[in-house]
């Protein structure tokens, strides 16, 4: 009952800060913003859904690593930029949402150099299982 009380609780937040496209009719349908086929979700019998906010200053960024599972990124405010190995940079502005691949190195950036940048993170995984894996 609690893990089905989080996904419940993780599910409206989400819905919560997805725009709302208003009808004629007035009644106000959610507007998909991104729908995309992953690998590596987590396969327990149960999973822990986890929301977080992260504020990053002018010039910011996050620490070089991975993730075990998919991350989903929305960006509420500024610019998000994510550096994946390998990979050329993905800049993602507010009302955009990513997804962050499992398992490869990545950071992340404020490139503004006047504006904070603010974003929602969804991450589902394992029970317990950290956030992220810091690389060195």
């Amino acid at each position: 009952m609690r893990a089905l009380t989080y996904q419940g609780i993780a599910l409206a937040m989400l819905i919560a800060s997805l725009p709302i496209a208003a009808r004629a009719d007035g009644v106000a349908r959610p507007e998909l913003l991104l729908q995309e086929t992953v690998a590596g979700m987590p396969r327990d019998e149960q999973q822990q859904v986890r929301v977080l906010t992260a504020t990053l200053q002018p010039g910011d960024q996050t620490v070089f690593h991975s993730h075990r599972y998919p991350v989903t990124i929305y960006v509420l405010e500024g610019v998000f930029t994510l550096e994946i190995a390998g990979r050329d940079p993905i800049a993602v502005a507010a009302g955009q949402a990513l997804v962050e691949p499992p398992n490869l190195p990545m950071t992340g950036f404020n490139r503004s150099v006047t504006e904070p940048m603010r974003v929602v993170i969804f991450y589902v995984s394992d029970t317990d299982t950290p956030f992220l894996d810091p690389i060195k």
